[in-house]
């Protein structure tokens, strides 16, 4: 009996390959006068002694997400010493498509110029709708013995690669925020004035939380699933904004929002401030088994945990959005022995997104040989790994 035909009505999808910047070309930037990568949908590897410019290249791919990538400089500090206003330019498979991608310092306007396929962008948020970039870097170490602002950092750009407009929205409230300040700061309490931005700010402000809580819940279900040999964590969002979605309507919260600032102009006044916000919120790590907070870990188990967090955020933004972000992965093996290092990399592997990964030691990925690219990078000079 011949087998049956196979149903018209089941279609045949396909999956587009991984989100990956195939080409990056560099000018003026860092220590590079001029250099050029040509890289697939899998991992790159960039080693080479400290000081040689495997970060830079980092900050460079970081460039391709909005705000100020993953050193927080300033424009001009990214130019070459005696060179021109630094220039990048890339090439973005996205979702099967290719996007041409450039960025740099505008020296009229001192601002940071997007261009997509050679028109200028509508500001930097078209970014964020073209591909997610995730970044661990040695600076955050200290995450979780440094103040709330940098955790706060942390979590808006987990929720940017998640949420394409959430940088929008915190830009708006943080725009919000400044000029409620100058108003009570300079007296000019008009009521009609003052009630209309605190009504845009609770707005914005509501919007803010409810896209950091909806990130938290995402991530900690995939959290609790482990990655490999990484520790299980679990998040927990810390803030009066957050408290009241918890208890209302996101409308009643607004309302909560704009009654307390208004009660609040004579305090915010003296402090120049806000004493409610989302500004103020945090975000607490802990081991999921022990329950021991990341603070007091080990600085290797605490690596390990923003390792896990960066993993399932990749994890989620592919659930969500149907797409892998790119992964920024600077020094990521220092705190990590061999069999944690070789599980790692099993597990990017496995995760199936455009990884970057920089090491002093090609041998600290010995196990990702035959199975990613390796460049050698020596003062600002690059070349394959022979």
């Amino acid at each position: 009996m011949a087998a049956p035909a196979p149903s018209a009505a089941v279609p045949i999808v396909a999956v587009p390959p991984p989100t990956a910047v195939t080409g990056l070309a560099l000018k003026d930037f860092r220590n590079y006068g001029r250099a050029h990568i040509e890289a697939g949908p899998g991992l790159v590897v960039l080693y080479g002694p400290n000081g040689s410019g495997k970060t830079n290249l980092l900050e460079a791919l970081s460039l391709l997400a909005p705000g100020r990538g993953l050193r927080r400089a300033a424009l001009a500090e990214i130019d070459r010493d005696g060179g021109a206003p630094w220039r990048l330019e890339a090439v973005v498979d996205a979702n099967g498509e290719r996007v041409e991608v450039e960025t740099g310092r505008d020296p009229d306007a001192e601002r940071r110029f997007v261009r997509l396929f050679g028109e200028p962008a509508r500001g930097q948020g078209a970014l964020a709708r073209t591909l997610g970039v995730v970044w661990l870097v040695p600076s955050m170490d200290r995450l979780f013995q440094e103040g709330a602002a940098a955790r706060r950092r942390f979590l808006d750009r987990l929720a940017l690669a998640v949420f394409p407009d959430h940088a929008t929205t915190a830009g708006a409230y943080e725009k919000g925020l400044r000029e409620r300040a100058v108003l009570l700061r300079t007296g000019r309490r008009d009521p009609a004035w003052l009630g209309a931005l605190e009504r845009r700010m609770a707005e914005n402000a509501v919007a803010v939380a409810a896209a950091r809580r909806e990130l938290v819940n995402g991530l900690n279900r995939l959290l609790l699933d482990g990655f490999g040999a990484l520790p299980r964590v679990v998040l927990t969002l810390e803030g009066e904004v957050e408290a009241m979605l918890d208890a209302m309507s996101a409308l009643d919260a607004e309302g909560a929002i704009r009654d307390r600032w208004r009660w609040l102009r004579d305090a915010d006044a003296v402090t120049g401030g806000s004493g409610l916000g989302v500004h103020r919120s945090d975000l607490v790590v802990a081991d999921a088994v022990s329950g021991e907070l990341a603070a007091r870990c080990s600085t290797g188990r605490q690596k390990a945990m923003l390792l896990a967090v960066t993993l399932a955020e990749a994890r989620l933004r592919q659930a969500r959005l149907g797409d892998l972000p790119i992964l920024l992965l600077d020094e990521v093996a220092a705190h990590l022995d061999g069999e944690r290092r070789e599980r790692l990399c099993a597990t990017l592997v496995d995760l199936g997104a455009q990884a970057w990964l920089t090491g002093t030691d090609p041998e600290l990925f010995a196990a990702l040989h035959g199975r990613a690219r390796f460049l050698a990078v020596e003062e600002g000079r690059l070349h394959e790994h022979d």
